[in-house]
């Protein structure tokens, strides 16, 4: 049974300039345990997508669909708890003026995860997780290496327990030596706790290294989808053949 079902899903912007049509019908499904990865060029809509899988955004018309249950527009918060987001900016999807340890924190206290006094393991277990020292929660998220930051984003989503990890574009801002650490961290956390990740990216180097599956998209439109291997062997759409 997939965990998360998109049935027939669009998103229309109303601009002065006419409609604008993001996502145009696409459906998709994401098994349990699984990496999908959604690729594109900038404009194409995966990120439009994963703004309404999140509940960022409303869908104009379709389902999204969570453990076989509609989610609703407005998301409740075991929603929003169980489908987390690493951000492509590690910088600035951290609060300056927050330690990273009440950055961490303030998903716990936010949902009511644990006991007040329990927190802080949480929060240093949640940094131990991603390969970071427990005692790095006093610092602040400026006198961080930009691949400690990233590593504290996907602290701060594992500190939720959540079961999808919607990661955007989480190595566009690193280098190749750094990105590769990253990536392996998500792969080692993914099959460590079971977790279901949305990768969206339009690198496709990250994808053969990450994604079980990959949806491509062109214009809001999902043009093809299949296995990484038979996507980067055998791609059926020209459109995915210029991508390759």
């Amino acid at each position: 049974m997939s965990l998360l079902d998109i049935r027939n899903v669009s998103k229309t912007f109303h601009t002065d300039h006419g409609p604008v049509h993001a996502v145009r019908d696409v459906s998709l499904s994401v098994a349990e345990g699984e990496c999908l990865a959604v690729v594109g060029e900038s404009g194409s809509g995966k990120t439009t997508l994963a703004n309404m899988i999140l509940g960022i955004l409303a869908a104009s018309s379709g389902q999204i669909l969570f453990d076989g249950a509609e989610l609703p527009a407005r998301r409740q918060p075991e929603h929003r708890r169980a489908i987390q987001l690493v951000q492509q900016n590690p910088l600035s999807s951290l609060n300056p003026k927050r330690t990273i340890g009440a950055s961490i924190r303030l998903g716990l206290d936010t949902y009511g995860i644990g006991n007040r006094s329990g927190r802080w393991r949480v929060v240093e277990e949640a940094l131990d997780a991603v390969g970071l020292p427990p005692a790095m929660r006093k610092r602040a998220p400026g006198s961080l290496s930009g691949g400690q930051r990233q590593r504290v984003g996907i602290a701060r989503a594992l500190a939720c327990d959540p079961r999808i990890v919607v990661l955007d574009e989480p190595t566009s801002a690193l280098d190749v030596l750094v990105q590769a650490r990253v990536l392996r961290l998500l792969n080692d956390l993914r099959e460590a706790r079971g977790l279901t990740y949305v990768f969206i990216t339009h690198d496709l180097a990250v994808v053969r290294n990450v994604a079980d599956r990959v949806a491509v998209f062109k214009s809001g439109q999902l043009v093809e989808t299949g296995t990484t291997q038979a996507i980067f062997t055998d791609p059926r759409d020209p459109y995915t053949r210029s991508l390759i």
